[in-house]
C-alpha cells in the first residue's frame, strides 16, 4: 500500500526521539472519592436504595454500598462528600438532541446564519445540557459534521459537556424533511448535508459519515413537522433505501435512528430493521407489535408540543408548519401511552434543539402523566437508553467499572417529576461540573 508522503520536520523527529528514550514515569494510584446520599436510585433493579455511598477511583464506580459498611473501611487518603438529604441517580442519557442548534427566528436561522454560528454557540448548549444532569447525548442531526467537532472538542477536555454520540448530516431524499423546500429553485445554499435518493446514493452517504466520524446514522423515514413539506408523515424512503442505510451502517458496527412520524414509514423503517424509532407519532397498532417483535426502540418526545404552540408563531414560523405540529401532539401522546401498556422498549429522547437546550429533564413528568411509572421513566433515561445507544456496562447505572457519572436532586425525583428540572449536583467521569449542594470545589474552565 503506498503511503501517504508525509514529513515531520528534523527537529520534531529528533525531540520525538529523544522523549522516547526518557525512562517512563511512575502514574500515582487514581485518587478515591465517597459519594454519599441519604437516597439512591438502581434503575437495574428498580428500586430506591437508602442511605448509600458510592466509591469513586478515578473516573469508574469501584463499588456501591450502605454508607455505613463504606464508611467503616475508609481506603487512605479517600475523600468523603456527603451530600445529605439527597436521591442520587446514574447521570441521565437524552438519545435525541440537536446540540449545535436552537431556534430563533425562521428566516434569520435559514438565511443569515451559517456553520460558523452553529459552531460559535454549541458549546453553549453542551454546557447547559451536562448541567441539567444530562451526562450522555446522541445527537442525531447536524449538517457540516459541526456535531462531531463538538464531541471531539469535549473529549479531549477543551470543553465541558455531556458525553456525545453523533450522527453528523441526517439522510435525507430530495425534497424530504432533511432538504430546503418551498423555496424557489434558484435558492441555493452551500453545506455539508445529508440529501441522497436511491440505494447507491444512499450506502455512499452512510460511508461518508462514517468516515468522517459518525457514531450513529440517521436516516430520515418519513415527512416531519419543523420543514415545509406538505405532508407530515408520508415516507420519504423506500423499503430497500433504508434497507441498504441499515446493511451497510452494520458493516462499519453502526447503529440506526430513523425519524418517523407516519404510520406507514414507523413500519416501514422497523422491518428495515433501525434500532430506534425517533417520533413515532402515528404509530398503529401493527407497528407496535412490530417494535416489539422486533426489538426495535420507540424515542417519542413528547414534551415539546407545548413548547412549539406556545413559541414558534412568535419566531416567525410559517402556518404551514404550526398546523402539521397541532397534527401530532396529542395524537403522539396518545400512541405513547398505548406502546407503554402493550410493553414496547422505549427509550428517553427530547428532541432538544427543538426546545432551548438544558430543559432536558422537563419530559420527565409527561412520560409519567401519559402512562409511565415513575421507575419506567428513569429507566427510559438509564439503562434502557444506555442499552439503545450501546453502552451497556458503561452508562446508565451506579455500578462497579461503570463511568462515575451522577446526579444529586433534593427530595424525591420519583414522587415528583418536575424536580429532574432542579438537579443540585453534576459529576462526569469522576469529575464535578455543578454543586449545589457543598463546597467541595467545581471543574473550572478558564
Amino acid at each position: 500500500m503506498k503511503l501517504p508522503r508525509l514529513l515531520l520536520p528534523l527537529g520534531l523527529v529528533c525531540a520525538a526521539t529523544l522523549f522516547a528514550a526518557e525512562p517512563a514515569k511512575t502514574e500515582s494510584a487514581p485518587a478515591i472519592t465517597i459519594v454519599r446520599a441519604a437516597r439512591l436510585v438502581d434503575p437495574a433493579a428498580g428500586k430506591v436504595l437508602i442511605d448509600q455511598a458510592v466509591v469513586i477511583e478515578g473516573d469508574k464506580v469501584k463499588s456501591v454500598g450502605s454508607a455505613a459498611d463504606v464508611l467503616k473501611s475508609l481506603p487512605a487518603g479517600a475523600k468523603v462528600i456527603d451530600l445529605g438529604d439527597v436521591t442520587l441517580l446514574p447521570g441521565l442519557i437524552d438519545c435525541h438532541t440537536h446540540i449545535t442548534g436552537q431556534p430563533e427566528n425562521f428566516y434569520e436561522d435559514l438565511f443569515r446564519r451559517s456553520p460558523i454560528d452553529e459552531a460559535t454557540v454549541s458549546h453553549i448548549y453542551a454546557k447547559r445540557t451536562l448541567l441539567a444532569g444530562f451526562t450522555t447525548i446522541r445527537n442525531v442531526g447536524a449538517d457540516n459534521y459541526t456535531d462531531l467537532a463538538l464531541r471531539n472538542a469535549i473529549n479531549r477536555g477543551a470543553l465541558p459537556g455531556p458525553r456525545i454520540l453523533a450522527s453528523g448530516p441526517a439522510l435525507s431524499a430530495t425534497g424530504g424533511h432533511g432538504d430546503l423546500n418551498r423555496m424557489s429553485p434558484y435558492v441555493h445554499i452551500d453545506g455539508i448535508n445529508g440529501i441522497a435518493d436511491g440505494v447507491d446514493a444512499v450506502r455512499k452517504k452512510v460511508r461518508d459519515d462514517v468516515k468522517y466520524g459518525a457514531d450513529v446514522i440517521k436516516i430520515l423515514a418519513t415527512a416531519g413537522v419543523l420543514s415545509e413539506e406538505e405532508s407530515v408523515g408520508l415516507p420519504q424512503y423506500t423499503l430497500e433505501e433504508m434497507k441498504t442505510a441499515v446493511e451497510e451502517a452494520a458493516v462499519w458496527g453502526k447503529k440506526v435512528a430513523a425519524h418517523a412520524h407516519g404510520t406507514e414509514g414507523i413500519k416501514l423503517a422497523i422491518r428495515a430493521g433501525v434500532a430506534s424509532v425517533e417520533h413515532a407519532s402515528f404509530i398503529d397498532d401493527e407497528g407496535i407489535k412490530l417494535a416489539k417483535e422486533h426489538g426495535t426502540y420507540l424515542v417519542p418526545d413528547i414534551y415539546n408540543d407545548d413548547y412549539i404552540l406556545d413559541a414558534y408563531a412568535k419566531m416567525g414560523y410559517p402556518e404551514n408548519i404550526i398546523a402539521k405540529e397541532r397534527l401530532v401532539g396529542r395524537t403522539q401522546r396518545e400512541n405513547f401511552q398505548k406502546a407503554v401498556k402493550a410493553g414496547c422498549k422505549i427509550a428517553y429522547g427530547t428532541d432538544a434543539g427543538v426546545y432551548p437546550h438544558g430543559w432536558n429533564g422537563k419530559q420527565m413528568i409527561h412520560m409519567v402523566r401519559w402512562g409511565m411509572t415513575p421507575m419506567q421513566a428513569v429507566q427510559s433515561a438509564t439503562v434502557n437508553a444506555a442499552d439503545l445507544l450501546g453502552q451497556n456496562g458503561k452508562i446508565g447505572q451506579l455500578a462497579p467499572g461503570f463511568f462515575a457519572d451522577l446526579i444529586a436532586i433534593k427530595g424525591d425525583p420519583l414522587a415528583d417529576q418536575s424536580l429532574f428540572e432542579k438537579v443540585d449536583f453534576v459529576m462526569k467521569a469522576g469529575v464535578i461540573y455543578k454543586n449545589h449542594l457543598t463546597a467541595d470545589p467545581v471543574k473550572q474552565f478558564e
